[in-house]
């Protein structure tokens, strides 16, 4: 899950910085996240999606 998470950012053209920005939390959160130090509940993974502009549904299926 740690590398979509970080393939999706990478694939919408976002840095750390940006996503931190568009989810409303600091880039270390994001980092942390993409490197598995911190885990996402449902919420925040559909919010992430969206951010990259990926739907929640497929990315869920991709797992």
């Amino acid at each position: 899950m740690c590398a979509m998470l970080r393939a999706m950012r990478e694939e919408a053209g976002l840095t750390q910085r940006d996503l931190g920005r568009k989810l409303r939390m600091h880039n270390t959160m994001v980092h942390r996240s993409e490197i598995g130090d911190r885990r996402i509940d449902p919420v925040e993974f559909a919010s992430w999606c969206r951010a990259c502009e990926v739907d929640p549904g497929e990315a869920i299926g991709q797992l």
